[in-house]
């Protein structure tokens, strides 16, 4: 199992790295938000020699509008992870199965040489998806030991814990492994 984090503008740009295979940042949000933090985030893990995934979380309505802010916001580079969070947003409500499936389709399509992830807790895999689709793979958030989720499916990313930060497990034999995945290989 490799350690890793995941970060949004609540966290440092500078946070901690020791031991830490990959990092998560926060990119967007709907079709307005901005990490305000994210290229000195990306920067300090590019810095470290992790390697560097980017999250957006999604509203419902408006997907192909937001998949293409994402993309157009978010400061990837080849070989680098994109991921859906799909979770109940600040208001209450939820992108649908199949708004959540385009999203993740839309991506794919706008960055074809990207792994496209889905990002969801464990509540919302076993009680509110219908369809399975987690794109390139599953990031799982189930906080019990690290990587062991209660759940069956396949997973590549496990979030374990939300203290002091989220932390998080990759289901790779290495961070080569990881890298030449990331990377499409």
């Amino acid at each position: 199992m490799l350690r890793g984090i995941d970060v949004s503008a609540y966290q440092s740009s500078s946070y901690a790295t020791d031991g830490l295979s990959f990092v998560f940042i926060k990119a967007t949000e709907g079709r307005s938000y901005i990490n305000p933090r994210a290229g000195a985030q990306t920067q300090h893990g590019r810095n470290a020699g992790l390697v560097v995934g980017f999250y957006h979380f999604l509203w419902p309505g408006h997907l192909q509008a937001q998949a293409e802010y994402f993309v157009e916001q978010a400061p990837s580079k080849a070989g680098d992870i994109l991921a859906v969070d799909w979770e109940t947003t600040s208001d209450g409500s939820h992108a649908s199965n199949a708004e959540k499936d385009l999203f993740l389709r839309k991506v794919k399509e706008l960055r074809p040489n990207h792994q496209v992830v889905l990002y969801t807790n464990r509540d919302y895999w076993l009680n509110v998806d219908t369809t399975s689709y987690a794109g390139d793979g599953l990031w799982i958030a189930d906080y019990v030991t690290a990587g062991k989720p209660r759940i069956k499916a396949k997973w590549r990313f496990h979030q374990y814990s939300s203290e002091p930060h989220d932390k998080d497990v990759a289901d790779f034999a290495d961070k080569a492994a990881l890298k030449a995945w990331a990377e499409g290989a």
